[in-house]
């Protein structure tokens, strides 16, 4: 079973104090790339808690987190798994656990990304559910050229990991002409999950791009180069 951990106010910097999540890593789908190498949330304090959530030290259940979701005031921007997946073990969402946190975040801002394949089974009617919903859903692309494969399914936002130096604006476009726009809380000081929000505009037009970061940054973005 998964656990899951709630944190009302985060203290990571490039979030900002807005609540987050943590899901343990059984969620994690065999068809993210960065599963074997790449992970930024395998390095550092962050995988040291997650080991934690995952192992079932921390958190609880996911009954739980939705009600610490429910409690939350109208129109909180929150975001879901800082380190994680949607809910259901491998490539495959759980229909009856994704619901449940769509329910509980009706009123609210939730985002998140997700590597499970969108053509997997249902994958793809949930995300689509989740984002008209309101709980943003970000598709994460492996590299540009996937960008375009997964904005073309036209059922949430794109994100992508970007071969470029970390710290730098790396803004650039797909194959297919798609504008990509670094987040600007990999770049600037002064901008964070919590005052952008972009994450969680679920009809915008431009894809997001990570720079490659954490430990594991190179094999990342060797992952991004294709």
């Amino acid at each position: 079973m998964s656990n899951y951990h709630f944190t009302l106010k985060s203290r990571n910097a490039k979030t900002g104090p807005i609540p987050t999540t943590v899901t343990s890593a059984d969620t994690c789908p065999d068809a993210c790339p960065l599963k074997a190498k790449g992970c930024y949330a395998k390095g550092g304090p962050l995988a040291m808690h997650w080991r934690a959530v995952t192992e079932g030290a921390r958190g609880g259940t996911l009954d739980a987190l939705c009600d610490d979701i429910m409690a939350l005031p109208e129109g909180t921007l929150w975001r879901h798994n800082v380190a994680g997946d949607l809910p259901g073990h491998g490539d495959m969402i759980d229909k009856g656990a994704m619901l449940a946190l769509i329910s509980a975040n009706e009123g609210k801002r939730g985002f998140t990304y997700t590597h499970k394949p969108a053509q997997h089974g249902a994958n793809a009617d949930l995300l689509r559910f989740a984002n008209a919903k309101g709980f943003t859903v970000n598709l994460s692309a492996n590299t540009l050229a996937h960008a375009d494969q997964l904005a073309a399914l036209n059922i949430g936002p794109v994100v992508v990991v970007q071969d470029a130096i970390e710290g730098t604006r790396a803004d650039t476009v797909t194959p297919e002409g798609r504008k990509v726009a670094t987040c600007p809380a990999t770049y600037r000081d002064d901008v964070t999950c919590a005052s952008c929000g972009l994450c969680a505009v679920r009809d915008r037009k431009v894809i997001v791009g990570f720079p490659a970061h954490g430990a594991a940054k190179r094999a990342a973005a060797t992952i991004a180069k294709g």
